[in-house]
């Protein structure tokens, strides 16, 4: 009786193993290709150890929280890798873990990059991609259980210029436009800059309208990202416009989610960053759960 229980009870668990290790959803933005470029869409990408490059058919791979857990919030994520790569680990994967973890429906995007040798692409197919990827969650919010008007972007590094690519913008989208995607607003409402690169992106001034921001650092960041969020920080409250920053004494360049740092504070930055969308509102569960 026991062996039958014991037999039973691993069938049982087998159905709820395999969903846990049901490899997370791939969603290219646009199904024929990226616009322009269509004829490259199965060109194969190159992935090794952490990186990701030559992204031919942009997409955003979905991750979701745990039903429970969920609340509606959705977080498109940008990694970083000087627009030659894309972290895609280490700036991708693992702050869909932590994310997930507190509810958060992650996009985990994979945009063109102009930066890699014999690339095609400019910074303006950047923008188009992230502006894509903020439409496409919008437009699917009732299928991913989401709420369209919580709908923020996080960036790492280069990816922090892509944040500021479609951040300061009012990202209307076309009415008259053949695919429907494309007639939806494609601004995020929260913006998070993790050590972010892109001075040649700050705007002149922060639109009084941008939609409120987190910012984090380190003082001894090596490529002056650090001057880059002092420099954000101040646009932002020059332009009375919603914004936390946190600057950490050590950590250098790509501490990414601060598992590999020997660093307390930067262990636990990815807490700030929950303890800002709490704040914010961004983690309350919708209306009616």
């Amino acid at each position: 009786m026991k062996s039958l229980i014991r037999h039973l009870a691993l069938g049982l668990a087998l159905p709820f193993a395999a969903a846990a290790q049901t490899a997370p959803q791939v969603i290219h933005l646009w199904p024929n290709g990226a616009p322009g470029f269509e004829s490259r869409k199965d060109i194969p990408e190159e992935a090794k150890d952490y990186w990701v490059k030559n992204i031919n058919n942009p997409s955003v791979t979905v991750f979701l929280p745990p039903r429970e857990k969920a609340n509606g919030c959705a977080v498109v994520v940008a990694p970083g890798g000087g627009f030659r790569e894309l972290v895609f680990d280490a700036e991708g994967k693992q702050v869909a873990d932590y994310l997930n973890a507190i509810g958060v429906t992650v996009f985990v995007l994979k945009y063109r990059l102009p930066n890699e040798a014999g690339s095609p692409y400019s910074m303006d197919n950047v923008r188009q991609d992230a502006y894509r990827a903020v439409r496409l969650v919008r437009s699917r919010a009732a299928e991913f259980s989401v709420d369209p008007n919580r709908i923020g972007i996080l960036g790492f590094s280069a990816g922090g210029a892509v944040v500021m690519l479609v951040g300061f913008d009012k990202g209307d989208g076309d009415p008259a436009a053949a695919d429907p995607i494309d007639r939806v607003n494609g601004r995020p409402n929260f913006l998070m800059l993790v050590y972010p690169g892109g001075d040649k992106m700050i705007p002149e001034a922060v639109p009084a309208d941008t939609p409120p921001a987190f910012l984090i650092c380190a003082n001894d960041d090596e490529y002056g990202c650090d001057k880059v969020t002092l420099t954000l920080l101040e646009k932002f409250r020059d332009s009375k416009v919603s914004v936390e920053a946190h600057f950490i004494a050590r950590g250098k360049h790509a501490f990414n989610m601060g598992l590999r740092s020997p660093f307390i504070a930067l262990r636990h930055w990815p807490d700030r960053m929950a303890d800002w969308l709490g704040d914010r509102g961004f983690l309350r569960a919708p209306a009616g759960n």
